[in-house]
């Protein structure tokens, strides 16, 4: 089941999160380096700083949220490591998933109490945004009950998993644009056996450049929450290895 672009659009009018977010735009970062730059982010927005998105890639990377379940990681840590594969506990919601090159995450960082924003309502909103970037590149995708994530019927395109800590969010989204889908035969994803995943490759029997895909993300991102992307300052680009 969708939701609309109506509803998604009912947050920012009722409860607008700011007027403009920071758009970092790493490109290829290492899933540790990423995690620590949401961390200093979280923290200044804490302190009245300004939102930010952080749109980028993972070497090969799988995480397990904070209830996930060892079990769904079907390798040994050693066999995927030969494989050139990290594996990390992470903090966020969700079970196991998989990161990697042509994936692109995104973290958006944002002050949900100061804003009374509820979490579903936000999460909501993130499927909201993958649904209409997907919607802009020929794909028609939806939710599905009782499953998270934005789904191409019994396949699984878009993964989420977020954590809001003291009203701050982390973690965020992970949407399979040239994706190798290779590497998710060695899970189960999020916890979920009998479900696929697909990518915008799959689905369109081409590769997608993911300046576009960042573009389109971005720009949705901005529409549906309420924002005026702005480019990231100097020192903020340097910051984060660029």
């Amino acid at each position: 089941m969708c939701y609309s672009q109506i509803e998604a659009r009912a947050l920012t009018e009722d409860r607008p999160l700011g007027s403009r977010i920071t758009l970092l735009r790493p490109g290829l970062l290492p899933y540790q380096d990423a995690w620590r730059l949401q961390q200093r982010i979280a923290d200044d927005v804490r302190e009245g700083g300004s939102p930010a998105l952080i749109l980028l890639q993972h070497p090969p990377t799988y995480t397990l949220g904070v209830r996930g379940k060892a079990e769904h990681l079907l390798l040994s840590q050693e066999a995927f490591l030969a494989r050139g594969a990290e594996v990390h506990r992470t903090d966020r919601g969700g079970d196991v998933t998989f990161h990697g090159p042509g994936q692109l995450v995104g973290y958006p960082i944002l002050d949900l109490r100061a804003a009374g924003v509820a979490p579903v309502a936000y999460v909501r909103a993130l499927e909201a945004v993958l649904i209409d970037v997907l919607s802009r590149f020929g794909v028609v995708s939806g939710r599905a009950d009782g499953r998270p994530g934005v789904w191409v019927g019994n396949a699984k395109i878009a993964a989420l998993g977020v954590r809001i800590s003291r009203g701050v969010t982390t973690h965020g989204f992970a949407l399979n644009v040239n994706t190798d889908l290779a590497y998710f035969e060695y899970i189960v994803p999020c916890g979920l056996s009998g479900s696929t995943v697909t990518s915008l490759r799959l689905l369109a029997g081409e590769d997608f450049p993911m300046g576009d895909v960042e573009d389109a993300v971005a720009e949705s991102f901005a529409a549906h929450l309420g924002f005026e992307i702005a480019p990231a300052a100097a020192e903020q680009e340097v910051a984060v290895g660029r």
